[in-house]
């Protein structure tokens, strides 16, 4: 069976737009980690302000000021040895990638569904999907370099990943730590879709309401190709499309 992942992508796209500038993340001031029972691997991700969208295409504009919190994010997609641990079940078609390969085939209410069970588990954690700023900021890193590195240093992508998932945590991280921010699996957040960024919120909070039966996915995946990678693309997806995902987490 072919999966296969669809993104709005703009036609008129010839070159990839450096992203948002900020200040770098020296080694010295690498954010916090944590690790919980399921040995998933948190990073702190330090609150600031970035510039977010972009002009590449219309469903990432306009560009505009957000200013994020602090908030803990998944250092890795979530894995199907950590779905089975919370859910009993695997739903992915790539197991024969292994347990530590990103899970997929999980619709958003899916994912809901686990980060919800998992801050029971938790009790000093409440575990959610994130916003979109969140995870376009966590993924730029305070760099002005989009996407953060080669891609096929980076990412599980078309030109390299054989048309599987990959084991999380093989290519470079970027500047916070994360890994897999581009390619291996489409990442769920908790926003819903909106055509483009007139009247989104500026605090970093997900965008809710406006009517739209989908929500919206980041980063790509196994079989997008490396032309289209940038921190700013997002596209609508509703139940239909099952995809992965990584935590966003707060302490209580």
């Amino acid at each position: 069976m072919a999966v296969r992942a669809v993104w709005i992508l703009p036609l008129a796209l010839l070159t990839l737009l450096d992203g948002p500038a900020g200040p770098p993340v020296s080694a010295q001031s690498r954010p916090k980690e944590a690790r919980n029972s399921l040995g998933m691997q948190l990073v702190e991700i330090p609150g600031g302000s970035f510039d977010m969208g972009s002009t590449v295409g219309p469903g990432e504009a306009p560009v505009h000021r957000v200013s994020v919190r602090p908030f803990w994010m998944g250092a890795t997609e979530v894995t199907q040895a950590q779905w089975l641990a919370i859910m009993g079940t695997n739903p992915s078609h790539f197991k024969a990638a292994g347990p530590d390969a990103p899970v997929e085939m999980v619709s958003w209410d899916e994912a809901q569904a686990f980060v919800r069970k998992l801050s029971e588990r938790e009790p000093g954690w409440r575990y959610r999907l994130p916003s979109e700023a969140e995870w376009e900021y966590a993924c730029l890193a305070g760099t002005a370099k989009d996407p953060y590195g080669p891609a096929e240093a980076i990412a599980w992508i078309k030109e390299n990943s054989g048309g599987t998932t990959h084991p999380v945590g093989l290519k470079q991280p970027n500047a916070f730590g994360l890994y897999d921010m581009f390619g291996n699996v489409p990442e769920w957040t908790e926003d819903t879709w909106h055509d483009d960024y007139r009247g989104a919120p500026s605090d970093g909070s997900a965008w809710k309401g406006g009517g739209s039966p989908y929500h919206t996915l980041r980063g790509g995946g196994w079989d997008l190709p490396a032309f289209f990678l940038h921190a700013a693309l997002r596209g609508p997806y509703g139940e239909i499309h099952r995809r992965g995902f990584r935590v966003a987490a707060d302490r209580r």
